[in-house]
């Protein structure tokens, strides 16, 4: 059996240091409380030259802090401070808002934008985050805007407390004159749709020396017939973590519904990330409108039937057969009936797209088969079940350990990122796509 060309030899990206930074300031603490029934936050507007509020509606003014009835304001250097101390510690509730500066753009689709932004705290405290702007512009009123916003939200909290190193860390969910905004943790790295551009491997190779670059090419990534191919175990550990991200959020009920290249981030610490869950539902509450990106979408899902936990399945599956292939598996598939019947063929034609050496392992084959099945009844049936299932990806790993043929894919993928990361930085333009 031929064991494939694993090899064997051994977000959002930050911004540019010229970047010209703008705000979005408001108080630290708040003597109003958000919880009373008659409290109403000022307006605040987006500009939209700059995208940043402006501060002259913000008041920073010193809290004074008086002692509580009855009780010795407590004497010392110190006294003040701690009598405002203990009545942080007695209030239980307290409100504020956060300092975030839109710094650039780094995603837009049909639901917003997202920018990378910076939170500010106290004494120099800054963070990246990304913050996801949605557009009412999809929308046929501002009631189906809020209720589709509100439910959104209520999976944003569910996600939220999945805490799955594998799934984006979803921070907050914000409302700025009706407009919501998602916090999320900023990944730094890059998403597989940048790592396939066609031209990358060509563009990266005057950066790196012959032995390095031979690894690269013999480890992890090589040139395809279209784009760049991933070798068969690195493109498996890949997916081994999205099918673990995918298996917690099923867990919990929740559909990604929107798996694609775009929505897979490589990171810098050497692992993967599945991200963007703007799509993503409840099975008891799913959305009255539905969206998919087609090409990476279930046959069942084109074919407005119901959109499961296997849906997220296919998808994956999918994204796994375009690593292998180096090529995009329904290119030029602007025709709905034309793109249905090959989802509908595709897992009896999975040879046409993959090496030989590939197409002659079935353990992978079988792997390929399971996830992209057109029926959802005999698709495997979840993602955990993918990943350890007697022909899944773990056993497709240990296959590779066996016969010596394994890496480790965790530090080489790290090396990897570090040093793209760095290229980027004089040469931005090798990693960016044409828009």
């Amino acid at each position: 059996m031929n064991l494939g060309d694993s090899g064997f030899n051994g977000y959002n990206t930050a911004p540019p240091p010229s970047l010209t930074y703008t705000s979005f300031s408001s108080p630290i603490l708040s003597d109003t409380d958000p919880f009373d029934d008659d409290f109403e936050q000022a307006p605040i507007n987006l500009d939209d030259e700059t995208r940043f509020l402006d501060e002259s509606q913000i008041l920073l003014e010193p809290t004074v802090t008086q002692a509580v009835p009855g009780e010795s304001v407590p004497t010392g250097r110190c006294g003040e401070l701690i009598s405002r101390y203990d009545r942080i510690l007695q209030e239980k509730r307290h409100s504020w808002t956060s300092h975030l500066r839109l710094l650039t753009k780094i995603g837009a689709g049909g639901q917003g934008v997202v920018y990378l932004t910076e939170r500010r705290g106290a004494d120099g405290f800054t963070l990246p985050v990304a913050l996801k702007v949605f557009s009412p512009e999809r929308y046929a009123t501002p009631v189906h805007y809020d209720s589709d916003m509100a439910r959104i939200g209520r999976v944003a909290a569910a996600v939220a407390q999945i805490q799955h190193e594998n799934l984006l860390v979803v921070e907050n969910f914000l409302d700025r004159d009706r407009i919501r905004m998602m916090v999320m943790e900023w990944v730094e790295g890059f998403d597989l749709r940048r790592l396939l551009k066609p031209d990358l491997l060509s563009d990266l190779k005057p950066h790196f020396t012959t032995e390095r670059w031979d690894y690269i090419n013999d480890v992890l990534i090589t040139e395809g017939p279209v784009q760049p191919r991933f070798r068969s175990g690195f493109a498996v550990a890949i997916v081994r973590e999205c099918l673990e991200a995918l298996a917690a959020m099923h867990r919990q009920n929740i559909v990604h519904s929107d798996i694609k290249p775009g929505n897979i981030m490589l990171k810098r610490t050497g692992h993967s990330k599945i991200i963007d869950i703007g799509s993503a539902f409840a099975i008891s509450d799913p959305p009255q409108k539905r969206t998919c990106t087609p090409t990476y979408a279930a046959l069942e899902v084109l074919e407005g039937g119901k959109i499961t936990p296997r849906s997220d399945l296919a998808s994956l599956g999918f994204v796994l057969l375009e690593l292998l292939a180096g090529q995009p598996i329904f290119a030029n598939m602007n025709d709905y009936k034309q793109l249905v019947e090959a989802k509908r063929t595709l897992k009896d034609r999975l040879g046409e797209f993959v090496p030989r050496e590939l197409a002659d392992n079935d353990l992978l084959m079988s792997l390929l088969a399971g996830m992209i099945d057109p029926d959802p009844q005999t698709r495997l049936a979840d993602a955990e079940t993918a990943n350890l299932i007697e022909f899944g990806a773990a056993a497709f790993h240990r296959q590779l350990i066996k016969n010596d043929l394994s890496t480790e894919y965790e530090n080489d993928l790290r090396i990897w990122v570090d040093e793209l990361l760095e290229i980027e930085v004089n040469h931005p333009e090798i990693l960016t796509l044409p828009q």
